[in-house]
C-alpha cells in the first residue's frame, strides 16, 4: 500500500492499493458510513492499471482511530477536497457508496470551484438523490440497535460486533458517519457540472428507483442508472466486475487531456 507521498494530508486521507503513474484516470472512493479505505481494495484490483483507485480514509477508523471523528458533511468535504487539490492538474472520477455518494456529490462542487480540473464523473453508489431527505435518526440509536441496523443492511457479518473491546472502537466512527448523513441538507438547487452515473440494488431498502432518478436534478450534465437485480443495499459485494467495467466504459466516453470541464 502506498500514499501520495506529497503533503502530510495526502498521507493521512488517501490510500493507494495498487500504485498507476501511468494510469488515464483517478478514481476517489468515498466508503459507506462505518465504511474505510479498504472496503475498494477489490475495485482497484480489478481497475489497475488503466484507472488508479485513491481511496479515502475517514478519521476515527483502521490506522486513523485514535484522531477524532468527524460528523458533519461539509467538514469532511473539505478536509478531503484539501487532500485532493495535488491531484486536481490530472484527471480526476469520483465513486462513492451511500453516505460516500452524498460525499462525493459534495467534494465534486468543492472541486469544480477551483482551482485545478473538475471531475470527469461522479459515480453515486446506493444512495437516493441528494435532495431527498428522510427522518432517520440511526445515530440516536443505543449501540445494540446500532449493531442491529448494521448488521439488517448486510454492512457485517452478524455477530462480528458482539465484542465489547472491537464495539468501542468502531462504533464512534459509524455513530459520527450516521450523524453526518441524517443531519446533512442539500443546499437548494444545488448542482454540479459533472456526469453522473447512478447505481443501485433493487432490493435496497434505503433507496428505490425514483429516489435515484433524482440525481438527475443535481447535475447540468448526463446521468445515467444502473439496477442491479437481486441486490440489498451492499450489491457490489457480488458485482464488483461488473461495475469495474462500467467504469471503464463511462470513463471512456470523458476526454481526460484537456483541462477544464470535460465535454
Amino acid at each position: 500500500m502506498s500514499t501520495t507521498g506529497g503533503t502530510e494530508d495526502g498521507e493521512r486521507w488517501i490510500r493507494r492499493f495498487h500504485p498507476s503513474p501511468a494510469s488515464r484516470v483517478k478514481l476517489v472512493c468515498l466508503a459507506h458510513a462505518g465504511g474505510s479505505a479498504n472496503f475498494y481494495l477489490q475495485l482497484s484490483a480489478l481497475l489497475a492499471p488503466e484507472v488508479e483507485v485513491l481511496a479515502i480514509q475517514y478519521p476515527g477508523r483502521q490506522d486513523r482511530w485514535h484522531e477524532p471523528v468527524v460528523a458533519d458533511i461539509g467538514t469532511l468535504a473539505d478536509r478531503i477536497t484539501a487532500a485532493l487539490r495535488p491531484w486536481t492538474g490530472e484527471p480526476l472520477a469520483l465513486f462513492g457508496h451511500s453516505m460516500g455518494a452524498v460525499l462525493g456529490f459534495e467534494v465534486a462542487r468543492r472541486l469544480e470551484a477551483g482551482p485545478g480540473r473538475p471531475p470527469l464523473a461522479l459515480f453515486a453508489s446506493g444512495r437516493r438523490a441528494p435532495s431527498r431527505t428522510r427522518d432517520d435518526r440511526v445515530h440516536l440509536l443505543d449501540d445494540d440497535d446500532l449493531v442491529a441496523e448494521i448488521e439488517a443492511l448486510q454492512g457485517t457479518a452478524p455477530g462480528a460486533l458482539a465484542d465489547p473491546e472491537l464495539r468501542a472502537l468502531v462504533l464512534p466512527g459509524v455513530r459520527a458517519d450516521y450523524r453526518a448523513i441524517e443531519t446533512y441538507r442539500c443546499p437548494p438547487g444545488a448542482t454540479v457540472a459533472t456526469p453522473v452515473t447512478v447505481l443501485i440494488g433493487d432490493r435496497d431498502p434505503r433507496v428505490d428507483v425514483a429516489e435515484a432518478e433524482a440525481w438527475s436534478e443535481h447535475t447540468t450534465a448526463a446521468t445515467g442508472l444502473r439496477v442491479f437485480p437481486g441486490g440489498g443495499h451492499f450489491y457490489l459485494a457480488d458485482a464488483w466486475e461488473e461495475i469495474a467495467e462500467r467504469i471503464r466504459q463511462d470513463l471512456a466516453l470523458r476526454p481526460a487531456a484537456a483541462p477544464g470541464h470535460p465535454g
